[in-house]
């Protein structure tokens, strides 16, 4: 076997691995973790919006200085943190439950779907909805 052959083996087995998740125990994780990372993306954007804050992800792209960017990180890492790990964990312990073994990067990934991408998305959206409704644009 060539070692191109392994590699694709083993992300063809890995993605298998991970679309498998979606049914069988802790199907409901994909509900819940991505509701409750939407909650509390559509809180922090509705905060932005009072605040005259651009959307977020916008910001952390945009910001000038490192520091600020850090700043802007660690103030989403502190919305999204818990429900971020509370992902990792149930991740693993369905991979013990099913596999019998612990797929680091594929519960990272799954955290990653499940928690970070509604939290960005709903943030900025919400933002930009609450903005434009307060200053319509004039025609």
């Amino acid at each position: 076997m060539d070692f191109l052959h392994v590699i694709g083996d083993y992300l063809k087995d890995s993605w298998d691995m991970m679309i498998g998740r979606s049914g069988g125990p802790f199907a409901l994780r994909f509900i819940l973790q991505p509701l409750m990372a939407s909650v509390l993306g559509i809180r922090a954007g509705l905060a932005d919006a009072r605040a005259g804050h651009p959307p977020y992800l916008w910001s952390v792209f945009r910001a000038d200085d490192v520091h600020d960017r850090r700043a802007l990180l660690r103030h989403g890492w502190g919305d999204v943190k818990k429900v971020f790990i509370i992902a990792i964990i149930l991740d693993i312990v369905y991979e013990i439950a099913v596999f019998h073994w612990v797929y680091p990067v594929q519960a990272l990934i799954i955290a990653v779907v499940l928690a970070l991408f509604p939290y960005l998305i709903f943030r900025g959206l919400t933002n930009r909805i609450a903005v434009s409704r307060r200053h319509p644009v004039a025609k």
